[in-house]
């Protein structure tokens, strides 16, 4: 077809030949040239059965969509955050073979705080409103399974004592505390949170207000005995209990009179009573440490506290496992079938009503605030966050079909695309519901980041290859014949759709190499998804198009399909003139051909050469062309070249119509390129861009590494409050150093004390109190030893024990003497004259190895107090023993040895842990400790939260620059293979590694921290770049002509596609701003909206600047060959522009026949006028000699055709 000229151009001045357009038969020009011919061939086989295409591909896509009815999602964290195949992950699940899958208890906590900031709450009117609020909460009933449940049968209970005497039994069970860490543990107040109640004929309910140990064992003694509990409770100093410690308010009326404040009813120094922390029950083993309970303290200059800015509860509830067993085969729950499941049903409806009173519990115009949060509080927030929000999925959906609907209309019926619109986005969320549906299929769970992010960011990306074959589908060659258009659209873009999905896919693949678990499956799902929009972008849409060119075809109205186009009767065509002599306006330099070209391929050089013959016709340019010559000069695109024009009729020159002719091409074109392309905008474009990346840089070293879950909570929240303030005062966390199996721990000991030594020195450590011995099972296993050894010593002393009788000594001198006799031997296990001769503990604090395991069992049964708060969890768990000191028949002087342990672990606490650097300083710390141990055979690792989601921290920026080089590096071999040309490929890589440095100094500027979510992010910016990059470098390297002839060409038809897919793009985030969660606002929706406006920045400014100044050079050249056999002096000589034809062509060329449009011009706009140039006959491909090549090229596409 003949298309107007460029404006600007003349042939040159002393040109004595015709043009001969000389390409070099490169591979990568004609392996592009075949890889295009698949793609014609499969664009045209669609276009023959589009409407089985349609039902076929729908219908898969639909059944693979119905696997979403099996997705699981995932809201554990322990499943979401530690990583694959760390040594974390090793260690939890060595942890869960040993211990079982659950924690020993779960915490429900009480935060009180002044509204007025800064305000002291060591005050007993602040304690009063505390003492309100944990009152509130702790009488906590729910109602479920025809059972009333309150907190005295579900809170977890630490040491139990197992006790011969059933009635003390009885008791004790209804009367054992609950373990509450409060302040109000430092008053008697503290006892109005324990529940439990006892009955003894002619006495009060026994309670805990009331409640006097001592007092109580006096009154029972002459009834029973109550010697070895009697010594337990000393043991543990008891004490008075609750009933010997101030009271807050001593004129309340039940203020024991055992009271330290009763009669002088003064209120106590609540700075003076708190300071150095609280005791349960027990002052032994229950010592709440001060930084459990006071946050925001301030001391003197001598070390006294003087004030706080907060106090802390934590109720401890057993585990649903705990409370199943507690409850299994018990007269209560013998009628309900009683199960695990509903043992975890009773605790979460518990901690939900606690949470919910306990922030109700103070009034509105209270000076204090309470903040109430459970494990119950933190699953729920995960669930929210996992749920998927069908509104805003439907909202995102709906404006993404408004605006492809209205983009693609047009004014002319036959040029409309609104229907294709339509149905593309449909099809996309199809591919994005089957590719989810594909996920669940293959068992990849679902997690926040799937239901939150994936189906806009999909949706975004799925429809930019939406918009780039509908663009090309619309401006397809003019005289393409009907059933080959679809075959022409994805000859031209299916290999950048080719490329940019496949980037997107190897992106996404290696996010995955993050070895977060729920990063992993949001990386995996992503590329599966990418991978399906992309089977429906090259299979099913084609169809689509297909259909919708028989709609236009039809002459029916776009998205109104049944109804005829008014339109369709003022389409007019008329053939190309051929000029006379003289009959060239003056001015006019432009000329258009369509010929019928001879090409050769000459064996010596390879080159293709095609010799254009002498017919043209001349038309009037526009008034002015912005662009000038340089731009606009010789030159054109492969598809010049090589492409045939197929049809039999031409149309002619056109000129818009006012109202078409502006467009995003048109603005690329006369407005953006030649203002881009000018040398002073070019140095601009550098300067800007090199500061912006230098800006960058230095933004890269404010970002810093984290993710709280003040992050994740939505603000303005009660649980965000909670963990504010959580996070504030109470930076505080539980770890245990957990030793293994492997090794032999009776001769191991002095490395065991070793570790503890070395752990303790660890600056994040909170130390015990000066006046407490080390709260590890080992230091109680020894001091309990000593202890028994220091009674057996007074006993055999007094003569109350001896060689051969220990009934007259005490519990723990019986207990001493059964332990002294035992030889570890199978055959002689007992050696009396033992007694004298050893000790339990030797001078340098070691037992005896083979003491150690026999005293581990008499240890576990004898002092369950020590054991509970030594938090030991031993396994394999030592056997049960009942010591019966009157035990006659001498078996109970043969004690079980416990097996050799594979589990046992020291308790800590960490503290002032708040930036992840103080997170990352204790882990390295620990790990070091752990390290040194090990060189000394002692197996041991930490374990804590601190370790499950912080230790990723360590290596998470190297596995950061690992996965982005390696998929740099993967985009360099995509890119060079599918474009065979590295030139352009590592053009583009260094633009994608500019926006990826970018985004990450832009992350550090909006104080965004590196966690494992934004490093997903910055590996898959580098697929998403693609999208932005890839159409622009494969516009450049396939025109020809200048460098900047070529980036302008690449922009006028790549500009619109890629700013309509930019813009969709932002559609399918823009649903993100409405989350609840400002977490996926901060993390996600302005990530990737920066990610998508620099992609447009660098796509559509920075390349083009760059590939004109290093672009590579024209995989076709043209150039001028004189060849006086074809030229007529004659009419050259007379001025005219007539060109003759050559009777033969030399004998070295082998002939092949192919019609030729030659046009330096962009098609013109539809709707245009038309334009008579001449009123001669049209110059007739019949006139021409005939050819006798044996192929024709028959390819009129953007790109390279094929053979």
């Amino acid at each position: 077809m003949a298309r107007p000229p460029p404006p600007g151009y003349a042939p040159p001045a002393r040109s004595t030949a015709p043009q001969v357009f000389t390409g070099s038969l490169k591979a990568p020009l004609w392996l592009r040239a075949y890889f295009q011919g698949l793609l014609f061939s499969l664009g045209c086989g669609i276009q023959r059965h589009c409407g089985k295409v349609l039902f076929l591909g729908l219908l898969a896509f639909g059944a693979l969509a119905l696997g979403l009815r099996v997705a699981v999602i995932e809201t554990d964290l322990e499943q979401l955050w530690v990583e694959v195949g760390s040594r974390v992950s090793q260690e939890l699940r060595y942890t869960k073979e040993k211990l079982g899958e659950e924690a020993a208890y779960t915490s429900q906590m009480l935060i009180q705080t002044a509204r007025q900031e800064g305000e002291n709450v060591l005050t007993p009117e602040a304690l009063s409103l505390h003492l309100q609020a944990a009152l509130t909460a702790s009488k906590v009933q729910v109602s479920l399974y025809g059972k009333s449940w309150d907190l005295n049968k579900i809170c977890y209970k630490s040491g139990v004592p197992l006790i011969e005497n059933g009635m003390i039994e009885r008791m004790i069970e209804k009367l054992f505390p609950c373990v509450i860490l409060t302040p109000l543990d430092c008053f008697w107040e503290g006892a109005k949170l324990q529940g439990g109640s006892a009955y003894l004929p002619g006495r009060p309910d026994i309670q805990w207000t009331n409640l006097d140990p001592e007092q109580l064992l006096e009154e029972l003694g002459p009834f029973t005995s109550l010697e070895g509990f009697r010594e337990l409770l000393d043991k543990a100093q008891v004490g008075q209990a609750y009933v010997g410690r101030p009271c807050l308010h001593p004129d309340d009326a039940h203020c024991p009179p055992s009271a330290p404040n009763h009669h002088s009813r003064e209120a106590p120094n609540v700075a003076q009573q708190l300071s150095g922390g609280c005791h349960g029950f027990s002052h032994k083993f229950m010592h709440w440490q001060e930084e459990l309970l006071l946050g925001g303290t301030a001391r003197d200059a001598q070390g006294q506290l003087l004030r706080a800015e907060a106090l802390q509860s934590t109720f401890l509830l057993m585990s649903p496992r705990q409370l199943y067993e507690h409850f299994r085969g018990d007269y209560q729950t013998h009628d309900i079938g009683w199960s695990e499941e509903q043992a975890g049903t009773v605790l979460q409806a518990w901690q939900r009503r606690f949470v919910q009173l306990a922030q109700e519990a103070l009034p509105r115009n209270a000076s204090q605030q309470v903040h109430a949060f459970s494990s119950t509080t933190l699953d729920d927030i995960l669930q929210a966050f996992s749920e998927v929000s069908a509104a805003r999925v439907l909202g995102g959906y709906l404006l993404m079909l408004a605006y492809a609907c209205v983009t693609m209309l047009r004014w002319d019926c036959a040029q409309s695309q609104g229907a294709v619109g339509l149905a593309g986005v449909l099809m996309v969320a199809l591919a994005v519901a089957s590719g989810l549906g594909l996920c669940a299929l293959l068992g990849i769970a679902f997690n926040a980041a799937t239901t939150q992010v994936l189906p806009f960011l999909a949706l975004g990306i799925g429809v930019d290859d939406i918009f780039l074959l509908a663009h090309a589908f619309a401006k397809a060659p003019p005289g393409t014949p009907l059933q080959a258009r679809t075959g022409e659209c994805l000859q031209r873009t299916g290999t950048s759709v080719a490329l940019t999905s496949i980037n997107n896919m190897v992106a996404f693949f290696m996010a995955a190499l993050v070895p977060i678990p729920a990063l992993r499956a949001f990386s995996l799902q992503a590329a599966i998804v990418v991978g399906c929009n992309f089977a429906a972008v090259m299979l099913v849409f084609p169809a689509i198009l297909s259909l919708d060119l028989r709609r236009r075809h039809c002459q029916r109205l776009d998205v109104l399909c049944c109804f005829s186009s008014p339109c369709s009767a003022r389409v007019i065509q008329i053939l190309p003139q051929e000029l006379g002599d003289g009959t060239v306006p003056v001015g006019v330099a432009h000329l258009t051909t369509t010929v019928q070209a001879f090409t050769h391929c000459e064996g010596s050089s390879q080159h293709v050469v095609a010799i254009l013959p002498p017919q043209a016709h001349v038309v009037t340019p526009p008034p002015s062309d912005p662009l000038g010559s340089e731009l606009f000069g010789p030159g054109g695109s492969t598809r010049d070249l090589l492409g045939q024009d197929e049809g039999a009729r031409q149309k002619p020159a056109y000129k818009s119509l006012p109202c078409t002719r502006w467009s995003l091409a048109h603005f690329a074109r006369y407005q953006f390129a030649p203002i881009l392309l000018q040398p002073r905008v070019k140095a601009a474009v550098l300067v800007l861009f090199g500061a912006l990346l230098g800006l960058s840089l230095y933004g890269a070293t404010l970002v810093q590494d984290g993710l709280a879950l003040t992050d994740v909570v939505p603000r303005g929240t009660k649980e965000h409050a909670f963990l504010s303030a959580q996070l504030r005062y109470f930076s505080l966390y539980e770890v245990a150093l957990v030793t293994q199996g492997g090794f032999d721990y009776a001769h191991s000991q002095r490395a065991l004390f070793d570790l503890h030594q070395r752990f303790s020195a660890l600056k994040a450590v909170l130390p015990p109190p000066a006046t407490q011995a080390p709260r590890t099972w080992l230091h109680y296993y020894r001091n309990w030893l000593q202890g028994i050894q220091v009674a057996f010593d007074q006993d055999w002393a007094a003569g109350r024990i001896t060689r051969h009788s220990y009934r007259n000594g005490s519990e723990d001198g019986a207990l001493a003497y059964k332990l002294l006799i035992q030889t570890g031997d199978a055959q002689e296990p007992l050696d009396f004259s033992q007694l004298t001769t050893r000790k339990l503990v030797d001078k340098e604090g070691l037992i005896p190895p083979e003491l150690f395991y026999v005293g581990l069992t008499v240890w576990v049964s004898s002092d369950p107090l020590g054991l509970a708060a030594s938090q030991a969890n031993f396994y394999p768990p030592p056997p049960e023993w009942l010591h019966d000191k009157y035990d006659t028949t001498g078996e109970n002087l043969r004690i079980p040895a416990a097996q050799p342990l594979e589990f046992a672990q020291f308790p800590f606490l960490l503290r002032g842990l708040r930036q992840t650097a103080d997170f990352v300083e204790a882990i390295e710390g620990a790990r070091a400790a752990c390290a040194e141990a090990g060189r000394a055979g002692v197996h041991a690792y930490p374990s804590g939260s601190p370790f499950l989601f912080w230790e990723q921290y360590l290596g998470l920026r190297r596995c950061f620059l690992l996965a982005v080089g390696i998929l740099l590096v993967c985009s360099f071999l995509v890119c060079a293979l599918l474009l065979l040309s590295p030139w352009t490929a590592g053009l583009i890589v260094l633009v994608l590694a500019m926006m990826t440095v970018e985004l990450f100094g832009i992350m550090g500027f909006l104080g965004i921290k590196l966690s494992a979510i934004p490093v997903v992010i910055l590996v898959a910016s580098v697929g998403i770049g693609v999208e932005f990059t890839v159409h622009v470098a494969l516009g450049f390297l396939t025109a020809q002509g200048s460098r900047n002839l070529r980036a302008a060409q690449a922009l006028e038809h790549m500009f619109a596609p890629v700013t309509d897919g930019a813009v969709s793009t932002l559609l399918g985030l823009l649903m993100l701003a409405g989350s609840n969660f400002d977490f996926i606002v901060r993390y996600f929706f302005v990530v990737l909206t920066v990610l998508t406006l620099l992609g447009l920045l660098h796509g559509l400014v920075l390349l083009p600047v760059l590939l004109s100044i290093l672009g590579p050079p024209p995989e076709v050249v043209q150039t001028y060959k004189e060849s006086p056999e074809i030229l007529n002096p004659t009419a050259a000589r007379g001025g005219g522009l007539r060109w003759g034809m050559s009777p033969t062509l030399p004998q070295s060329f082998t002939r092949v026949t192919t019609s030729l449009t030659v046009a330096l011009h962009p098609p013109p706009l539809p709707g245009a006028y038309v334009q008579s140039t001449s009123d001669e006959p049209a110059w007739s491909p019949a006139t021409a000699p005939a050819a006798s090549g044996s192929g024709s090229f028959h390819s009129t596409g953007l790109y390279p055709p094929t053979e």
